[in-house]
């Protein structure tokens, strides 16, 4: 019914104004033994809220029911929050020109009256909560939550302030060139995690806008290619979020081996030449991810040049190899964990 990390558990809940928690919500939906509207519907005991199912023999009488409510689709269940331009009676005539947004996925869409009409198989699925439904154990639920949150505040207040600091006192900021390496890394990491997070068939709305931008659905058919994975074990996105990881650690705190990186930049640069001629002639559709890490590689090659940091890397010292080392062994690291994140397992 669902992708696990966002239940219709906890969207139906949040649209019904009951008193969650998302996390415990999802918890409770994931763990139903059958996801099925039976079982929906003794979850919705839990948290004190009675509701029932119809089948609609004219699917107008749709048009009479207070949202949210659940409608069953060809595509599965989808909540629907809200119904515009309703007509008097149920009656819809000819062309209805009234809208309906629901979600789907966590996903907010929209579509015609009429046509969404003819979608529906007229199963409904209606709720009714009470002034004091709200989640069991809601208050320990909620303190629990405002803990992560500022948990995770004081993670990304402490990665900030250690950034800063490395950037200061290392003298990153003296150069232009180094300046732009360091935006371009961070811009590398963001976009090879979202291709992770893809790769995983976890939900993230920036990364579904961003791979609209060239081709809807294309960074999906890709990273489903077995082109997709470098020796059929390690994906691509795997290795790009290696690099850029590494490389914006290393350039942070160890900015005399920039040299290196800009030697293992321009080591790189082939595998962009393969990656849009196999997208061109071979895969036939665009994955706009793949081609932004593409272009990231690029204009950090320029970086390297404009500020002369490739002669810095030779002689070849120790360092080079252990570099190097560091790259493979993020990338084994990363492989054997992401297995356990997998989603769409």
């Amino acid at each position: 019914m669902e992708a696990k990390g966002h239940s219709i558990l906890s969207d139906w809940l949040e649209l019904l104004g009951v008193s969650h928690t998302p996390e415990y919500s999802d918890m409770r939906f994931e763990g139903m033994p059958f996801k099925s509207l039976f079982g929906l519907q003794q979850l919705l005991k839990e948290y004190g809220v009675e509701s029932e199912g119809f089948r609609l023999k004219d699917k107008r009488d749709m048009l009479r029911l207070d949202t949210p409510f659940i409608a069953s689709t060809p595509g599965g269940l989808v909540i629907v929050s809200r119904l515009t331009e309703k007509c008097e009676g149920g009656e819809t005539g000819n062309g209805v020109n009234g809208t309906v947004e629901y979600l789907t996925q966590g996903v907010l869409e929209q579509m015609p009256v009429d046509k969404f009409m003819s979608v529906c198989d007229g199963k409904v699925f209606c709720a009714y909560p009470a002034p004091e439904s709200k989640e069991p154990d809601y208050a320990v639920h909620r303190r629990n939550e405002v803990m992560t949150h500022l948990r995770d505040i004081g993670l990304l207040t402490g990665v900030f302030v250690l950034a800063v600091y490395l950037f200061i006192s290392n003298g990153i900021w003296r150069h232009v060139s180094t300046v732009l390496v360091m935006l371009l890394d961070i811009c590398g990491l963001a976009l090879t995690y979202m291709l992770v997070q893809k790769s995983l068939k976890i939900k993230n709305r920036a990364a579904d806008k961003v791979c609209e931008v060239l081709q809807e659905g294309g960074c999906d058919t890709v990273l489903e290619m077995k082109a997709s994975k470098f020796f059929g074990i390690f994906g691509w996105s795997e290795v790009g979020f290696s690099y850029f990881s590494v490389s914006l650690l290393t350039l942070m705190m160890f900015p005399q081996w920039i040299g290196y990186l800009a030697l293992c930049n321009l080591l790189c640069l082939p595998f962009t030449f393969w990656s849009i001629w196999y997208q061109k002639f071979r895969a036939k559709v665009w994955c706009t991810l793949c081609v932004s890490v593409q272009c990231s590689l690029w204009l950090l090659f320029f970086c390297y040049l404009g500020g002369g940091w490739l002669k810095e890397a030779f002689p070849l010292r120790i360092e080079f190899f252990v570099l190097g080392a560091t790259y493979i062994t993020v990338l084994l690291a990363l492989n054997k964990i992401l297995p356990h994140f997998n989603q769409g397992d």
